[in-house]
């Protein structure tokens, strides 16, 4: 029988779009108070609604990834699944950030910032995950 759309969890099945609804529901639910007083700043609220989707959509990946690795396990899953992760991460930064909640977090010693070094280590684990498949499609 064929999966059409969603997400099988042994006897259950999650639709994709639902997922998709609720993560961003929950997301925005959760923000929209800190959203609000900047509604009135055009060039600030195109910003932030940047970030929300962003981390909305990134949210939503790394929830639709774990779930295939609870389902299938694999290294590869799940390396995508943290990186998907630090690329939450990375996005709640720029968003507090762009809120002006968090400043910016730099790291000293190289005058780095934080959320730049996530995602450096989320490009890292897609990159472990494809290099990961490659080789194991070879036979070695």
């Amino acid at each position: 029988m064929q999966n059409r759309g969603g997400i099988g969890n042994r006897d259950k099945l999650v639709s994709k779009p639902i997922l998709l609804g609720l993560t961003t529901a929950i997301i925005i639910g959760v923000l929209t108070p800190l959203v609000i007083p900047h509604i009135s700043h055009p060039s600030m609220i195109y910003h932030i609604i940047l970030h929300l989707a962003g981390l909305t959509i990134a949210s939503f990946l790394g929830l639709v990834s774990y779930l295939a690795y609870k389902r299938v396990g694999g290294s590869r899953i799940l390396l995508m699944t943290v990186g998907f992760m630090a690329l939450s991460s990375a996005e709640i930064l720029y968003f507090l950030d762009a809120m002006d909640i968090l400043p910016m977090v730099h790291l000293p010693i190289a005058n780095i910032e934080l959320p730049h070094v996530i995602l450096l280590v989320m490009i890292t684990l897609f990159g472990l995950g494809v290099l990961k498949n490659s080789e194991a499609g070879r036979g070695s």
